[in-house]
């Protein structure tokens, strides 16, 4: 297969996103284990960034973009629960969902990379051709359902160890008896593994978004010669 056939659709994919065409040299200078290779590596350096980003003291507290506030029954009651003197619990919940968050994304780039080890060619085609977030939604595909369940008793190991669930059901507790939240909608750990799934994949979209945006500007000589070629 040539490489030209390989990339040939890419140059006009790219160029919506700011990327003009690409000559004949550069493309052809390339073979497609260059281009398969250069895709992997702007892919591991995405994994990379994004849980290194997330995985650390206030990875999520302090990004306004990822950051775990409160489940959506408790938000709509917070003005009536800080009235009656809740203040304190409420700010307390919404740290202690944040560390959990923060101690189970390091868990998740063993599955990442594995997602990235196993894609085919088919596979770099389209997210090569499919938009700025195409990347992005192959691992969301890949590994959402596994890494639910990786990070399931990673958070339950965290909201026990931040003492989380005695926060929660205090404000819940509260909640309950200024009947604004219904006993039954008294749980927490799913709400707070959604949320921490939707941070990591909104910021390995950024970083996908970013490496496309600025080719040149990757550190990566393999990376430049991939994706400056489609500039």
């Amino acid at each position: 297969m040539k490489l030209e056939f390989f990339l040939g659709s890419v140059v006009a994919a790219f160029a919506c996103g700011g990327f003009g065409g690409a000559s004949g040299a550069d493309l052809a200078s390339l073979t497609n284990a260059d281009a398969s290779a250069g895709l992997k590596k702007a892919l591991d350096q995405g994994i990379n960034q994004a849980v290194g980003k997330l995985g650390v003291a206030d990875g999520f507290l302090k990004n306004p973009r990822v950051k775990i506030d409160l489940p959506p029954k408790l938000a709509k009651a917070e003005e009536v629960m800080r009235m009656v003197g809740a203040g304190r619990e409420l700010d307390e919940l919404v740290t202690a969902m944040n560390r959990a968050a923060e101690a189970a994304v390091p868990e998740s780039k063993l599955l990442l990379k594995q997602a990235l080890h196993a894609m085919t060619l088919e596979d770099a085609k389209r997210i090569l051709t499919g938009g700025d977030d195409a990347a992005t939604r192959y691992f969301k595909t890949a590994t959402y359902a596994p890494l639910k369940v990786k990070f399931a008793p990673i958070i339950r190991a965290a909201t026990e160890k931040v003492r989380l669930g005695e926060t929660y059901d205090a404000v819940a507790k509260k909640a309950v008896a200024v009947g604004v939240l219904k006993p039954e909608d008294a749980t927490l750990e799913s709400y707070v593994t959604d949320k921490t799934l939707d941070g990591l994949f909104l910021m390995m979209a950024e970083e996908e978004r970013a490496i496309r945006k600025d080719p040149l500007g990757q550190a990566s000589n393999l990376l430049k010669k991939v994706f400056g070629a489609l500039r």
